[in-house]
């Protein structure tokens, strides 16, 4: 005999069955689903294609590609090559090379491991402070920073993974920027996870450029003058000494990094008004709409620490972008606008004359104001994405010419290549035939140029004690540079360009050492290769 069937429960169990993917579908639509399937999205795109393409700035795409060879043969950064940029600037396209094998995939998929790191710290920070619509306008405008492979505020057709560390530093300050509002739970668990968020966005602001790093300590002591949050910002600053102190005990590197820091510092370290001045000109449209959505928000809160966070947006920003190589994108202005949105949304209107009540109605429109002044960098910054995606999916462009580099591609920006950056490519590959044609083989190469393409295009052993790359008047100069007995301690081979980013002052700065302790054992139109003079000592 059949069992009776229980029709409720049939009827719950089918009405459950159809919630389900209602609830998933809801999940997906809220700020932490669209975080998620963006930053997993941005991810694929980058990795897949297992490609570089490139349109600029290609010799300092090749400190990266070189750092990552290094790493892959053990070296450290600050203990095996001098550095003044931190050393996830390293191990993240090592981690990239480590995975695929491949140097075309280093650091499209290093940048996909960044992008999936950040989700846990982005949805815990985003979903806990901001209402939905901000935290997902928000969250996608800062994952497709990290995704886009264009310096900030380049045009879409100039596709580089060129300078990525400054893209990193400002979405960990923005995401920093926007822990400023208490959450909306004040429970102590959420003090753990506030306090974990900020210890991993402080880690890679300071192990990537510490610049960044500095200015989140700064934020973090504006957020110390809340009391509701000082339990978590004091735990993130004890957690974050701590770490770094563990962290010293593996790397080792933190008394060269500060020296090496130091040394660029006495080159570069100083900038004219006149720069300054630039940077405001070619970002015053932003500063423009922040100061008045920060000029509204102000006159609603009457808040003292909301004029010190406003302070902060703009000064700290104009001195990081003062220091970079990109002219637009001071990203604390539009953190800064979404959390003065916010926090103005959440204030309660009282009686107001009617010219008041006019100013409160437009407060009440900075959320929406926020969000439209994000869109605009959020469709470029796709239309990036999306555009290297299709180039490295089609393999577009030329490779570089040497064995290693089949998948690190160059295409032609608008207008053509320029005829110096031609010739720099064109050197790339007869370098690499020249140092095959040795009759020893090739091994501990330096260049003594910009940047050295031919340890990881032919796949050779690199010298240690060098540096990663030698930028005349940005990290050397003719007052302070690393003396040459300690630059070629470990060199055997220096290849030497005719066409060079900064080859002639460096020529004039080591020539006489090179020509005292090296034989010239190659000479042709384009390089002129160094051997070390057996007589000097075995190396």
């Amino acid at each position: 005999m059949t069992e009776p069937i229980n029709q409720a429960a049939y009827i719950g169990a089918g009405t459950r069955a159809h919630r389900r993917p209602a609830a998933w579908i809801r999940r997906l639509l809220s700020a932490e689903g669209a975080i998620i399937v963006v930053a997993l999205a941005s991810a694929a795109m980058l990795a897949l294609p297992g490609r570089t393409i490139n349109a600029a700035f290609i010799n300092d795409v090749l400190i990266f590609i070189d750092g990552a060879h290094r790493i892959a043969f053990g070296q450290v950064p600050n203990r095996d090559f001098h550095t003044a940029l931190g050393p996830l600037v390293f191990y993240i396209p090592a981690a990239g090379y480590l995975l695929s094998g491949n140097f075309g995939a280093a650091i499209p998929l290093g940048m996909a491991t960044v992008l999936v790191s950040f989700i846990p710290a982005m949805i815990r920070i985003l979903g806990s402070r901001l209402a939905p619509s901000l935290a997902a306008g928000l969250g996608i405008f800062l994952l497709l920073i990290l995704a886009a492979p264009i310096n900030l505020g380049s045009s879409i057709w100039y596709p580089s993974f060129a300078m990525f560390y400054n893209r990193i530093g400002w979405v960990a300050l923005g995401l920093l920027l926007v822990m400023y509002l208490a959450p909306h739970s004040p429970a102590r668990r959420n003090d753990i996870a506030d306090a974990l968020a900020a210890l991993f966005l402080l880690l890679v602001s300071f192990y990537t450029k510490v610049t960044y790093g500095l200015a989140g300590i700064g934020l973090i002591a504006i957020i110390l003058s809340d009391r509701h949050q000082r339990r978590w910002g004091v735990t993130a600053l004890l957690l974050t000494a701590l770490a770094m102190v563990a962290i010293e005990f593996f790397w080792r590197g933190t008394a060269q990094h500060i020296e090496d820091l130091r040394a660029a510092a006495r080159v570069s370290g100083g900038h004219d008004v006149g720069s300054i001045l630039k940077n405001i000109r070619e970002n015053f449209s932003d500063l423009t709409v922040f100061a008045a959505v920060a000029s509204l928000a102000l006159w609603q809160s009457r808040s003292l620490r909301d004029l010190v966070l406003c302070g902060f947006c703009i000064g700290a920003g104009v001195a990081l972008i003062n220091q970079n190589a990109h002219s637009w994108g001071i990203i604390t202005l539009y953190c800064g606008a979404i959390v003065l949105s916010q926090k103005t949304a959440w204030v309660e209107p009282g009686n107001e004359s009617r010219a008041a009540g006019r100013l409160a109605r437009a407060a009440g429109a900075l959320p929406l104001i926020g969000i439209l002044f994000l869109l605009p960098p959020i469709v470029h910054h796709s239309a990036a994405v999306a555009l290297h995606t299709a180039l490295a999916t089609e393999k577009a462009g030329q490779s570089l010419g040497l064995p290693e580099f089949d998948d690190v591609r160059e295409v032609d920006p608008p207008g053509g290549e320029p005829d110096f950056i031609r010739r720099y490519l064109d050197n790339i590959v007869t370098g690499g035939a020249l140092l095959q044609s040795l009759p020893v083989p090739a091994e501990r190469v330096f260049v003594l140029d910009f940047a050295n393409p031919f340890s990881a295009g032919l796949g050779i052993r690199p010298p240690a004690g060098d540096t990663a790359w030698l930028h005349w008047n940005r990290n050397i100069n003719e007052r302070s540079y690393i003396p040459p007995d300690v630059l070629f301690a470990d060199v055997k081979i220096v290849m030497v360009p005719k066409t060079g980013i900064n080859s002639l002052p460096l020529q004039e700065l080591y020539g006489p050492f090179l020509a005292a302790n090296f034989d010239v054992v190659r000479k042709t139109s384009e390089w002129t290769i160094y051997q070390w003079r057996p007589g000097k000592g075995a190396k």
